[in-house]
């Protein structure tokens, strides 16, 4: 199979990685988000997400700490809109990504599925395409109870040492979820590892995402 490549180039590379709630991104694409770091440096990160209050607020900057680590310059944002009710609240977050797309000139965007059955992250996903439409963008998924998970199109192989230090930061960063049953590393390696499977990755793990469109060149 072939694999592309980010092509070499003079200015750093930068990503923007959205997320509905506290921990989405992490979920969603945090071993790719560490792999790029490693093999890539200087980049750019800018880092939001839309709904975290109180200890939420906390464990989200704990997140993004954790996973920037590596980056040149991360601006890292945290908004507060009710968790649950993002169509509610539809016109507010449209204006949040008005004014982000002002601010940012992503190269690759990660955000969510916008096929994801819980309603937060679908708007957020739309409105990722709505507001970036000349870009490469990248949905991620996140495991639920809903069981949503469709297949990708899109693979980024990771190294067993970047899938392991993925689980384990997510675990450390957001103890509140701990007493949910679905957030164990059995769940996350078992993604990482399905995916891994799929892309035939070196190391067997890989984080899967749809890749609506790609300019090939």
């Amino acid at each position: 199979m072939i694999t592309l490549r980010f092509p070499e180039r003079t200015e750093p590379l930068r990503l923007l990685c959205v997320g509905a709630h506290s921990d989405d991104i992490e979920i969603g694409c945090g071993g790719t988000v560490l792999q790029i770091l490693r093999d890539h440096p200087g980049v750019e990160c800018h880092w939001v997400v839309f709904s975290a209050a109180g200890a939420r607020r906390k464990e989200a900057l704990a997140g993004a700490g954790s996973f920037l680590e590596g980056a040149a310059r991360r601006t890292v944002v945290v908004r507060s809109f009710r968790d649950g009710y993002f169509p509610a609240a539809g016109g507010e977050i449209k204006d949040a990504f008005e004014a982000l797309k002002k601010k940012v000139r992503p190269d690759v965007v990660f955000t969510h599925h916008r096929a994801d059955l819980h309603q937060d992250h679908r708007l957020v996903g739309e409105l990722t395409w709505n507001t970036f439409r000349d870009h490469l963008i990248l949905e991620y998924e996140i495991p639920k109870y809903d069981g949503d998970l469709a297949t990708p199109n899109a693979y980024v192989p990771l190294e067993a040492a970047v899938a392991k230090a993925k689980i384990r930061r997510i675990r450390e960063s957001f103890p509140s979820q701990a007493e949910n049953t679905w957030f164990s590393e059995d769940t996350f390696k078992a993604v990482l590892r399905l995916r891994g499977i799929e892309s035939n990755a070196p190391s067997g793990f890989a984080e899967g995402f749809h890749g609506r469109k790609l300019i090939l060149s």
